[in-house]
C-alpha cells in the first residue's frame, strides 16, 4: 500500500495508519490513551530537546531514519547528564511513502527507542504532497540528578579531551549509499547513554559532553572552545579514523575532522581522572575505541576560543567551524 492525501486527512485512513503502524510499533501505557497530550511522572530538574531528521536515503548501512532520530534525540539529552525518559514524534509523509518501508522505519524506531530505555509517548502524523519522503520531529525529555551539572562552559585548565571511537562513520556510509559506491562502510549512528551512565556511576566528575554530529569533531571543539573561553590543542596521531573512511575520505577530498558522526561523543575531563574515564568509555556499549586527543588550556583573551591541531610532521594548524554546506545533509 502507498501513502495517499486521505492518511493525512484526520479520517478512517488515518485512524487506520495510526493503529496499524505507529500504535502498534510503539505501544505503551501512556501512548495507548491516546489523549491530546500524555501525563508524564515529572523531575525536579528536566532536559528538554528537539530536532529534525530529513536524511537521504531513508534506509542506509548500520540503521534507518528511525534509527537515527531515537539515538539523536536520546544522545542531546545524555550530554547534559540527563536520563532520557520520554519522545515524542511527528511524521511529515509524502505521497507515494511505501507502507511496507514505513513498517520497517516505525519498527527500527521501536526497538532503538526500548534500547535507550526511552517511551514514545505522542505523536503526530501529516500528509503532504510528494515523491514519497519522510520527515520526522521529535521532542525529548530526561531527568538530571541534582548533584550533576554538565555544560559546554565548564571546561578547566589542563583537563583532557576524549573521544568515543572513529570518526566519519555515519557521514561516509551516506555518501557512499547516495553515490552507489561499495563498500563495508557502516554508520556508527547509536544510544550514548551506557558510556554516560558509566562515567557519572564511576564518579567521574564530567566537565563537558558534546556528541559529534553535523560538522564534524572540529566544529564542535571550536564551539567548546569558544563556550569555554579557552583554547584546545589536539594531537593529529591520536585521533582514530578507519582505514576505509580514510581512503573514501582521501579519494572524495573530505577531511574527516569535519566529517559527521551519529554515535559518537566528546568527554571533556579531570586530568586526574581521565585514564579511569577513558577505560569506562572503553568498556561501556560503543566505546570500545575511545582514545585521549588532547587537553584544554586556559588562556589570555586574544587566545580564547582557538582550537589547534599538532600535526603529525610536528606543526600547527588553527582550526575553524566548518564553513558553508558539509555536503551531504546527514540527518
Amino acid at each position: 500500500m502507498k501513502i495517499t492525501l486521505a492518511h493525512g486527512s484526520g479520517g478512517k485512513a488515518t485512524g487506520e495508519l495510526i493503529d496499524e503502524i505507529f500504535a502498534k510499533a510503539f505501544d505503551n501505557e501512556i501512548l495507548s490513551q491516546m489523549e491530546d497530550s500524555a501525563v508524564i511522572a515529572g523531575s525536579k530538574k528536566i532536559a528538554m530537546t528537539t530536532d529534525s531528521f530529513v536524511v537521504t536515503p531513508l534506509e542506509f548501512p548500520g540503521g534507518d531514519i528511525g534509527r537515527l532520530c531515537i539515538c539523536g534525540t536520546v544522545n542531546d539529552l545524555l550530554m547534559r547528564g540527563a536520563e532520557p525518559k520520554y519522545i515524542t514524534c511527528g511524521f511529515i509523509l509524502q505521497e507515494g511513502v511505501d507502507t511496507e518501508q514505513l513498517k520497517r522505519i516505525v519498527k527500527s524506531m521501536a526497538e532503538t527507542a526500548k534500547e535507550a530505555g526511552v517511551q514514545i509517548v505522542a505523536g503526530d502524523t501529516k500528509v503532504v504532497e510528494g515523491t514519497g519522503g519522510i520527515f520526522i520531529n521529535t521532542a525529548g525529555v530526561g531527568f538530571i540528578d541534582e548533584n550533576v551539572d554538565i555544560s559546554a562552559k565548564k571546561s578547566q585548565d589542563g583537563d583532557v579531551i576524549i573521544v568515543s571511537g572513529n570518526l566519519g562513520d555515519h557521514h561516509a556510509t551516506i555518501l557512499a549509499s547516495r553515490m552507489e559506491i561499495e563498500n563495508s562502510i557502516v554508520s556508527d549512528n547509536a544510544p550514548l547513554n551506557d558510556i554516560v551512565h558509566s562515567l557519572i556511576a564511576g564518579g567521574i566528575d564530567v566537565h563537558v559532553l558534546r556528541d559529534v554530529t553535523r560538522g564534524g569533531l572540529a566544529t564542535v571543539l571550536k564551539e567548546l572552545a569558544g563556550s569555554g573561553k579557552c583554547t584546545i590543542e589536539l594531537d593529529e596521531t591520536a585521533i582514530l579514523v578507519s582505514s576505509q573512511v580514510k581512503d573514501f575520505a582521501g579519494l572524495l577530498g573530505l577531511d574527516p575532522l569535519y566529517m559527521g558522526n551519529e554515535g559518537k561523543l566528546v568527554a571533556i575531563i579531570p586530568e586526574n581522572q581521565a585514564n579511569q574515564a577513558l577505560e569506562l568509555i572503553r568498556q561501556a556499549e560503543y566505546g570500545e575505541d575511545a582514545a585521549i586527543i588532547g587537553c584544554v588550556k586556559k588562556s589570555d583573551m586574544d587566545e580564547a576560543g582557538k582550537l589547534i591541531l599538532r600535526t603529525r610532521i610536528g606543526g600547527r594548524r588553527n582550526l575553524d567551524i566548518l564553513q558553508g554546506e558539509g555536503l551531504p545533509r546527514i540527518c
